[in-house]
């Protein structure tokens, strides 16, 4: 948590005077979008006006949160977004740990003469004036509420501000599943509920909402998931002629990679996919125990994240990129 001293200096800077951008990595999530939320609700309590700015579109099983159609994307308004974060006063840097991660606004943000405050659960943070860091908390809203309850202002979390953090936690967690999630987590997670998150409503709207084509991309490749390194690690991937043929939308592949770790036996996953417009292979990574896919993907395919969960990149072609997983992880020990 931010020193007793930091937390003094934030609350000088959290006035309804103070133009307030809140920011997150590309590729929202459901932990970057609900802690984005439930901040901008936070500060609303507060008579303080934020804006959230997101990098690009983000899924719409995600939008039905309170405000989620009030992100601005930065895709689609790029002279906004960036007259917005040159001229705020104070950014809030949410479920990243470099500007690197957040694409388009990278530059912008690094450019900004505003007080930038980092809340963030990723490995190596770089550089920001204010830094909230933990690697072992599992979600990004849980460290939101952390914050509110340093700023001593539990009693403040509304309705809005429970549900977008539940999701947020929800969704990171793996449903509450990952083994990041602790007691603690558990006893945000009720005084959530208490303050007016309804588990059922929102489960269903974020996890209930399964297109026609992402069943069929999903069966897909459930039909030929491979299962190499003596059954410890699942192999799964989809071609780019695969995601235009079934009408890949954003959002519809979110998830896919926990379905190779839940096989008996397997201690990674990792799910390939080709880049629907450009020419590079997204890859996700899970593993279970002590396999440290951060560092894994770190090492060999341009990435990182958390011990148990990690993204990676490659500028090789799909199959060569298999083929190179494959001799790496022949090799990993851990394992």
């Amino acid at each position: 948590m931010f020193t007793p001293a930091e937390l003094l200096e934030i609350n000088k800077l959290l006035t309804p005077e103070h133009k307030i951008v809140i920011l997150t990595h590309y590729n929202p999530d459901g932990d970057a979008i609900g802690s984005s939320l439930g901040l901008k609700h936070y500060l609303k309590t507060k008579g303080i006006h934020a804006e959230v700015i997101v990098p690009n579109d983000f899924p719409k099983f995600l939008k039905w949160m309170p405000e989620a159609k009030k992100v601005l994307i930065a895709d689609y308004k790029r002279k906004v977004a960036s007259d917005l974060i040159y001229e705020a006063d104070v950014i809030f840097c949410l479920d990243f740990n470099a500007p690197s991660r957040i694409g388009i606004l990278g530059d912008w943000l690094t450019n900004s003469r505003a007080k930038k405050i980092l809340i963030d659960h990723h490995q190596q943070p770089e550089k920001f004036d204010f830094v909230y860091s933990n690697t072992v908390i599992p979600a990004t809203c849980q460290m939101v509420y952390h914050f509110i309850e340093a700023m001593n202002d539990e009693n403040l979390v509304n309705n809005d501000i429970a549900e977008c953090l539940y999701t947020g936690i929800m969704t990171d967690t793996g449903g509450f599943r990952f083994r990041s999630t602790s007691a603690t987590t558990h006893r945000i997670i009720a005084n959530l509920i208490e303050h007016g998150a309804d588990p059922a409503m929102i489960t269903s709207n974020t996890w209930d909402t399964n297109t026609v084509s992402r069943l069929h991309l999903l069966a897909l490749i459930l039909g030929r998931i491979e299962v190499v390194k003596d059954g410890k690690v699942a192999v799964l991937y989809l071609t780019r002629e695969e995601l235009k043929e079934y009408g890949f939308q954003k959002g519809d592949t979110e998830g896919f990679v926990n379905y190779g770790l839940s096989i008996l036996g397997v201690k990674m996953a990792a799910f390939f996919m080709e880049d629907l417009y450009e020419d590079f292979i997204k890859i996700s990574f899970r593993s279970k125990d002590d396999m440290d896919v951060n560092q894994f993907s770190r090492k060999y395919f341009n990435g990182g994240g958390h011990i148990n969960a990690a993204g990676g990149k490659s500028y090789e072609s799909l199959q060569g990129t298999i083929e190179t997983f494959k001799v790496k992880i022949e090799g990993e020990e851990s394992l």
